[in-house]
């Protein structure tokens, strides 16, 4: 009879535990979502999927405690995860809709790529660095993502067979946008990368540039950012 109480014991503990942990999980993401809309996010899609896609699924195991906090983290191969605030700023200025197909450059952990998927039909993301591209990869298919496909190559240098594109994402600074990017963007296509600021070139700003009537690109600022430069080439190593 002790023991049956024990263990009955034993049981509401761990059930009272585990109430507690989804509390107190939900409380914080919670947080993390007002945070955001506190810091200017307004995309109510945008929201719901930053809220459904757990970030601490992409960070190193000794960050996660850190993943629902506004803070860019490392991921390795010299790399990091951009901060959430200016992923879901490079986000809400791309716009993605259901009926968009993404072209992603620079994979990372793959955050950002899963946030892509709950709102466009397809992304396409192309990561230099192979170890990360793998890693993005296994990440997205434990989730059950299926309308994403990750590809180690060089996302500036992308195959003109690969169809074209309504929304282009480079998670890096671009000094000069390359003709192979605006080859596969389609005619009311946009891209959203970061840019040098043209009244104080060593700062960065968030550009979001649309397709003109006339083929050429125009550009509207969208506030002040700080990425690393995008590279050309595959990682040699790693």
């Amino acid at each position: 009879m002790l023991q049956r109480s024990e263990t009955h014991k034993l049981a509401l503990t761990a059930q009272r535990s585990a109430t507690v942990d989804k509390e107190e999980a939900a409380e914080a993401k919670a947080a993390f979502v007002l945070g955001l809309r506190a810091r200017g996010i307004r995309d109510l899609v945008l929201l719901r999927a930053l809220e459904k896609v757990p970030r601490e699924t992409f960070v190193p195991h000794r960050y996660v405690d850190l993943a629902r906090r506004d803070l860019s983290l490392p991921i390795g191969c010299g790399q990091t995860l951009s901060e959430p605030w200016l992923i879901a700023r490079m986000i809400e200025a791309l716009a993605p809709a259901p009926q968009h197909r993404v072209l992603e450059i620079g994979t990372g952990s793959g955050y950002a790529t899963a946030i892509l998927a709950e709102l466009a039909r397809e992304v396409l993301s192309i990561e230099r660095f192979q170890s990360l591209a793998i890693a993005a990869r296994l990440r997205l298919e434990k989730l059950g993502v299926t309308n994403v496909a990750v590809v180690f190559g060089d996302g500036l240098s992308v195959p003109r067979d690969v169809g074209s594109f309504d929304r282009i994402l480079v998670h890096g600074r671009l000094d000069a946008v390359p003709p192979r990017l605006t080859d596969v963007l389609a005619a009311d296509g946009k891209i959203v990368t970061a840019r040098p600021d043209p009244d104080a070139p060593w700062r960065q700003i968030l550009a979001e540039m649309s397709v003109a009537s006339d083929g050429s690109l125009t550009e509207r600022l969208r506030g002040s950012c700080r990425l690393q430069a995008i590279m050309p080439g595959l990682a040699r190593i790693l």
